[in-house]
């Protein structure tokens, strides 16, 4: 057996599951339902993993979570940013300029 995908995001994880099933992958879900023990275990130890069952699986496996999409990021750039408006520099965190209170837009 051999470790291919752990999260914390319970979407993602069953993304990568739906499509394991899809193709008939074998895998094994380890820590299911270990979301009880959290803060009694390390969050660690109680995070999903999904495992597959047979090492020949195994490039397949990758090749289905390569082909999947990332999760989106924002779609403006993080970093500092200058409101178009008043021309304040704002921290990457203010979706609203501070000063002016227009709202972030993209370059």
């Amino acid at each position: 057996m051999r470790k291919l995908y752990a999260s914390e995001d319970r979407f993602l994880f069953q993304s990568v599951r739906s499509e394991l099933d899809v193709r008939d992958i074998p895998y094994l879900v380890k820590n299911e339902f270990a979301s009880g023990a959290i803060g009694e275990l390390p969050w660690q130890d109680s995070q999903q993993e999904i495992w597959i069952v047979d090492e020949n699986w195994f490039p397949r496996a990758q090749a289905v979570l390569a082909s999947l999409p990332t999760p989106a990021s924002s779609s403006i750039d993080s970093g500092p940013w200058q409101c178009t408006e008043c021309k304040e520099i704002n921290g990457e965190a203010f979706e609203v300029c501070w000063q002016c209170e227009q709202p972030r837009t993209e370059a």
